[in-house]
């Protein structure tokens, strides 16, 4: 196990260049079973969930090379009950396998899902879905499994709720059929339009992403190509909060303002410089941020929940009182007893509201439970006088391309340990 430790840090400032998105990424790493053709992708950061779904991939015989930054996929057979569990249970992303493996084989057994333990996130929308799509769906659960067996036919899927993971896989699994599937009640995330992108550029015949409806006529038969995904919007949103907390002037390569019109308003509104230019977002900050008043994390195009952390941290500096409230995972506020041991002041209201009131921050040794929440920890102990010891750095490894690394390169003072 490793461990961040940081120093305080009074300025970051420079150039930073995004990656792909995570959340685009996975998604499409598991579309590539949809075509026995190469499919190459560009701009992949090495994060260790993209390593874990590319090893899914090849669990059931699909060919996979990382190479600098591109990823080579290569599903000319592929075989629905070979994949391993253990990697299924690793990974939340992993239940993405479950639609393009419909659509291929018409037929697939999967574990269910792991990934960070921030509440409760079941994958009833996921097979509702695909039963409205004439898959029959027998959940185990001595084994903790699902099978499902059945070409998807098309049809009508109305979702309850806008989820993302539903509404891809969904989208994967009438790729290539051979009549029509209408999703109501999508949603309307970036990546969910990146996805869309991935599927057409392969021939899919995919319309209406980004809105609540989306259309994919089934094609018989997708080809490879080559693709980039979009760049990471939470990463982004990460660094711009680090700046926030400590100062300084950072242009963020890459980073597109209109899939982070809610996160850009709330720093704006913390009196932070915000410039959208053609080809990435400058980020700069003198002095101390203002509180925000209130805070609510929404589905897209709402403030996003994975940036609900990155902005507490951030505000735990800022002058006043802050409240943010959780709407749509129970358990992401387990990382503010881990701010508490840095000396900050944030309460938790309720099971789903923290008030923060803004303070000096002091060295210590904290923990890591999830992903958003450890790099969050980071942020805060930039701030934070003497030096904090961030334990527990896979979590952060799984959607940040060695983050230590990439915030020393703008003047942060960050060294990664390996602890015995």
């Amino acid at each position: 196990m490793d461990a961040l430790v940081v120093s305080k840090c009074n300025r970051l400032s420079g150039k930073i260049k995004l990656y792909g998105a995570k959340n685009a990424i996975l998604p499409i790493i598991a579309a590539c079973v949809l075509t026995s053709d190469e499919v190459q992708l560009c701009g992949c950061p090495h994060l260790s969930d993209i390593d874990d779904m590319l090893a899914i991939i090849a669990s059931i015989g699909g060919n996979v090379r990382f190479d600098g930054e591109q990823i080579f996929v290569c599903c000319k057979a592929v075989n629905p009950y070979t994949i391993d569990y253990a990697l299924m249970r690793k990974i939340r992303s992993s239940v993405f396998i479950l639609g393009p493996l419909l659509s291929r084989c018409g037929e697939a057994e999967i574990a269910l899902p792991g990934g960070c333990e921030i509440g409760q996130r079941p994958i009833d929308l996921h097979l509702d879905g695909l039963k409205s799509l004439g898959v029959s769906v027998q959940e185990c659960s001595q084994k903790n499994t699902v099978s499902c067996k059945g070409l998807p036919r098309g049809g009508i899927v109305k979702l309850k709720y806008p989820s993302v993971g539903a509404t891809e896989n969904l989208m994967m699994a009438a790729a290539i059929g051979t009549k029509k599937t209408v999703i109501y009640g999508a949603a309307k995330e970036p990546e969910i339009v990146d996805l869309a992108m991935f599927l057409n550029t392969l021939g899919a015949r995919v319309f209406g992403a980004g809105t609540d409806l989306i259309v994919v006529e089934g094609k018989g038969r997708l080809h490879g190509a080559r693709y980039r995904s979009v760049p990471d919007r939470i990463v982004a949103g990460t660094y711009m909060a680090a700046v926030g907390a400590v100062g300084g002037d950072v242009y963020i390569e890459g980073a597109i303002g209109d899939h982070l019109d809610a996160a850009l308003h709330k720093f704006r509104l913390m009196g932070m410089d915000i410039m959208e230019e053609q080809r990435g977002i400058r980020v700069r900050q003198n002095g101390r941020i203002k509180a925000v008043k209130q805070t609510v994390t929404l589905p897209y195009p709402g403030f996003p929940t994975d940036l609900q952390p990155l902005l507490v941290a951030a505000l735990c500096s800022a002058e006043g009182e802050s409240v943010v409230t959780e709407t749509l995972f129970e358990n992401r506020f387990r990382y503010v007893y881990q701010l508490e041991r840095m000396g900050a002041d944030v309460i938790l209201d309720g099971c789903n509201s923290v008030i923060i009131k803004g303070r000096s921050l002091y060295g210590a040794e904290v923990y890591a439970q999830d992903l958003r929440g450890g790099a969050a920890l980071v942020v805060a102990a930039l701030t934070a006088e003497g030096q904090t010891t961030v334990n527990g750095v896979e979590y952060i490894d799984r959607g940040y391309q060695s983050l230590g690394d990439e915030l020393n390169l703008l003047g942060a003072n960050i060294k990664r340990l390996t602890l015995q």
